[in-house]
């Protein structure tokens, strides 16, 4: 697991970890621990609205040719 002390919404960094909220990303070795300043930070970074076009969209094979190809 990776961990993140810098809160990615107000960009400080912590020293104490302690106490302080987290979200966990991911799961097993890719896994990614990143903490907070506090609960309105975690809250924010949540409700940022992720895409996901591997999954969010039906299909993204693209069959027109490209360039030279024939």
């Amino acid at each position: 697991m990776r961990i993140e002390t810098t809160d990615p919404i107000t960009g400080h960094t912590l020293r104490q970890l302690e106490g302080h909220p987290f979200v966990i990303e991911g799961s097993g070795d890719n896994a990614l621990k990143i903490y907070f300043d506090d609960e309105d930070s975690k809250r924010a970074y949540l409700e940022i609205e992720v895409e996901h076009p591997d999954k969010d969209l039906p299909n993204l094979d693209n069959p027109a040719k490209m360039g030279d190809e024939r």
